[in-house]
């Protein structure tokens, strides 16, 4: 017997022709079931700005505060190593130096401690396996000593500062610029003081997802030792969701785009054909339900699609980098040196940024670069050092 839904399903395909039951299928999919599920949905088509933005915005900033809270108790119920253990971490040369750049900015958020809290609990959770991994703090504040979640963070880690209490960076220099400097100067400082293999490069509102490590030691040790992606120029951890749609046109995704409709064309095709009692797939029905689930997977976001890989470190996936943005940044040190050389000629200036300047150097010095999707670090900062917005929103 078959189920009594199925039986109605093929009752009903004896009197409707299969251009009618596509179209109704349409309907229903796109104007009831996709907008009353995914109405919620940050990064989705469907996603109701006017009734979801204001509210989320707020929740948003309000767990960010909480967390920032829970961060600093975190530090100041940590028993706080002596200052030759903290020496003795720089005698070694880490497999892996994770950098945190910071700059002072709407304390009650605590996004250092954030960042720093994380991946000091991730380091202890992971074990031996990490054992070689050091945390490094680069201090770029122009005032550092005022920076009291940095001051609190150079009791458990090795910090460098790069200005002095007081002290007046060149006032021609422009605001990206300077950033780009600070940038540099926090790379060449983790190489000088730690000559690790790797520097992972990470700005002080990009908090590490819970898979990170495992991830990453898949990535070097298996992915990136082969010869195509081994002088990878940098590896990118995090690309803003908003920007990976598949409309959004990267080549790469195109092609990704395409082969998910034809993956699921004929396999949704069966699927009808098996419910409605026909005999055998035909083409046009193939390249309909092609054309369905890709409209489908872009009007509900490629992002969630992408969520599905986090089930695996091997799932993750490497493709070519894009230009924006520079929250965590994974370099080997021979690479790290290019950079500092390439970024010498450079000058930074509006529309024209470090992540679009590093960009830039895949095209003019014939270097490569990847991102790994889904994001290995999610951007908390709803306040930037760079473009001052007091009442900011998720989009």
């Amino acid at each position: 017997m078959l189920p009594r839904g199925l039986r109605l399903c093929r009752k009903w395909s004896r009197f409707s022709s299969p251009i009618t039951q596509l179209l109704a299928f349409t309907v229903v999919t796109f104007g009831v079931l996709a907008p009353l599920i995914c109405h919620q949905l940050l990064h989705s088509y469907f996603y109701l700005r006017h009734w979801h933005l204001n509210p989320m915005s707020e929740a948003f900033l309000k767990q960010n505060q909480e967390d920032g809270q829970a961060a600093l108790r975190y530090f100041e119920g940590l028993q706080t190593p002596n200052a030759s253990e903290i020496s003795s971490s720089k005698a070694l040369s880490p497999w892996l130096l994770i950098t945190i750049i910071t700059v002072q900015r709407h304390n009650e958020f605590h996004y250092v401690l954030q960042v720093a809290s994380r991946f000091h609990r991730l380091l202890q959770q992971c074990g031996p396996r990490c054992q070689n991994y050091q945390i490094f703090l680069c201090n770029v504040d122009q005032n550092p000593d005022s920076h009291q979640d940095a001051r609190l963070l150079g009791t458990f880690f090795a910090m460098v500062k790069r200005y002095k209490d007081g002290e007046d960076p060149n006032a021609s220099v422009n605001q990206f610029e300077k950033e780009k400097r600070d940038y540099a100067f926090c790379l060449e400082q983790s190489l000088l003081v730690y000559s690790p293999e790797y520097v992972l490069l990470v700005e002080d509102d990009a908090v590490p997802e819970e898979e990170i490590f495992p991830v990453l030691q898949h990535l070097l040790l298996a992915r990136l030792s082969k010869p195509h992606l081994r002088d990878a120029l940098y590896l990118k951890l995090y690309h803003p969701e908003r920007l990976q749609r598949y409309l959004n046109p990267e080549p790469m995704r195109i092609l990704e785009w395409f082969g998910l409709g034809m993956f699921l064309g004929p396999l949704l095709s069966f699927l009808y054909s098996w419910a409605t009692g026909r005999s055998s797939l035909t083409w046009p029905t193939v390249l309909f339900f092609a054309l369905y689930s890709m409209a489908l997977a872009e009007l509900v976001g490629r992002h969630y699609l992408l969520e599905l890989r986090r089930l695996a470190p091997a799932l993750h996936n490497l493709v070519p980098v894009t230009e924006c943005c520079t929250p965590a940044m994974l370099f080997s040190a021979p690479s790290a040196r290019r950079v500092l050389g390439h970024l010498q000629g450079l000058h930074c200036r509006r529309g024209f940024a470090k992540d679009i300047a590093l960009y830039s150097l895949l095209r003019t010095k014939g270097e490569r670069a990847y991102v790994v999707e889904p994001n290995l670090v999610r951007h908390v900062g709803m306040f930037s050092s760079l473009r001052p917005n007091e009442n900011p929103k998720l989009l």
